[in-house]
């Protein structure tokens, strides 16, 4: 049975069926992602648009296994001719087939699924009325070709040089009560992590929280999200050297506070006032210093002090997220596989759209379990789901259904502990950078396409 009509299978007669993996991406959602990026197959090929989508989520899904074996494992064939024999996908028709396809319509799926999955899941998981997300960067390393490193750049190592790989930053917006990614802005190193984030606030919906990290601290960086839309607010930590003056004295330590909007900033951008509001809560975790807290949630009684301090660290559910990306998805491996820009640029929207996957497949087990979503394990999660994934590329569809009824019950076997307090013990470096110079590719060196 060929993945496509398999698909259509499951996304229609079985759709009401539990644990319906590949279901859950509609698609009616791929054609559309091919049709408004100019990117349909006009013509039967040997690997057809449609397939080269689920090809590039399942490099994500299958990072262990190389691309042509991928091609394997999702049966990613066409039937010759009257006989219905299948013939494999030459290896070299892969490349081609994945820059047909490009980068947007990866990117407009992403985009469409995560509409529907992160938003939803955000406004199931309200606090006080608000839906929860987080913004924050990071960074990925890429194939060491002189396209990468001249599109993406890299950081510089003072004495050694440059770095031994280009490295793409990101910055995702995400719901944080589930880890699913609502929107994403990524490319060059160079640019700041704070011009990526002003890209997704227009992802932001009204009556919303969004929690970033003190070094997104800014009035034209925080007043654009707070001001293009109704009750959208944020938190963030105070720096140390944020000055401000106190307007009212709201409780123990909580304070309304006004400071100055920089010329800078009202230069760049002249709509900004001269002075912005906000709150700040100072309070001291065991092992600390003290430390305060910055937000436009200014209703003490509405918004209490003390579930604002406890809820900034649940940030960290974010970092969580890039590391099961990073480490358990992707194997820590070195760098990601495409060596062009325009292809990691679509490599990096399958990865975004397979972790949502497996993350829509363990909200809706964590559901019928009645716990969290991050109480689901995503090891455990991830295994079954890139199982079934496999399974379904040859399956016949009336052997779906049945396979399919148990899988969230098996994922839902994987429930976690509650989650112990965070450690008192401050961040340390535990492994030295290597006093040796860095390994430097000699000028003549040929590096592959």
């Amino acid at each position: 049975m060929h993945l496509e009509n398999a698909l259509r299978y499951v996304a229609g007669e079985a759709r009401v069926d539990l644990g319906d993996i590949r279901g859950h991406i509609d698609p009616e959602w791929i054609e559309q992602a091919l049709e408004a990026t100019g990117t349909a197959t006009v013509r039967r090929r040997r690997l057809p648009a449609e397939q080269v989508v689920w090809l590039v989520i399942g490099m994500a899904l299958m990072r262990k296994r190389s691309i042509a074996q991928v091609v394997d494992s999702l049966d990613l064939v066409l039937p010759a001719g009257p006989s219905a024999k299948k013939t494999r996908v030459a290896a070299s028709a892969i490349p081609r087939a994945r820059s047909r396809v490009g980068a947007e319509a990866m990117g407009w799926l992403f985009a469409r699924s995560a509409d529907d999955w992160a938003h939803a899941s955000a406004d199931r998981h309200r606090w006080r009325d608000l839906a929860l997300y987080g913004a924050d960067g990071t960074t990925l390393r890429v194939a060491d070709t002189e396209e990468n490193r001249e599109h993406f750049g890299g950081p510089d190592a003072g004495p050694r040089g440059p770095g031994a790989y280009p490295m793409v930053r990101l910055v995702a917006l995400m719901a944080l009560r589930s880890h699913l990614i609502a929107s994403a802005a990524f490319g060059a190193y160079g640019n700041g992590e704070t011009s990526y984030a002003t890209e997704l606030w227009e992802s932001v919906p009204n009556d919303s929280l969004t929690i970033v990290d003190k070094g997104f601290f800014g009035a034209n960086i925080l007043l654009p999200l707070q001001l293009a839309g109704q009750n959208r607010q944020w938190l963030t930590r105070a720096k140390d050297k944020t000055k401000w003056r106190v307007v009212k004295k709201l409780g123990p330590k909580d304070y309304l506070v006004e400071m100055n909007v920089s010329r800078e900033a009202r230069k760049a951008d002249p709509t900004l006032p001269a002075i912005w509001q906000a709150r700040t809560i100072s309070y001291k975790r065991k092992g600390f210093g003290e430390s305060a807290v910055l937000t436009s949630l200014t209703d003490p009684s509405k918004y209490p002090a003390s579930e604002i301090v406890e809820l900034y660290h649940v940030r960290w559910e974010l970092e969580l997220g890039y590391d099961e990306i990073k480490t358990e998805m992707l194997n820590r491996e070195e760098c990601l596989r495409s060596k062009s820009p325009g292809s990691v640029t679509q490599e990096i929207w399958g990865i975004l759209i397979a972790y949502n996957l497996v993350r829509f497949e363990m909200e809706q087990a964590a559901l019928e379990a009645a716990v969290e979503p991050i109480r689901i394990s995503f090891v455990a999660a991830l295994v079954l789901v890139t199982d079934e994934f496999v399974w379904l590329a040859g399956t016949s569809p009336g052997a779906i259904p049945s396979r399919l009824r148990d899988l969230r019950e098996k994922v839902a076997r994987y429930v976690l502990p509650h989650r112990r307090d965070r450690p008192s013990y401050p961040r340390a470096v535990k492994i030295k950078m290597s006093g040796y110079p860095r390994n430097r590719r000699l000028p003549s060196r040929t590096l592959p396409k």
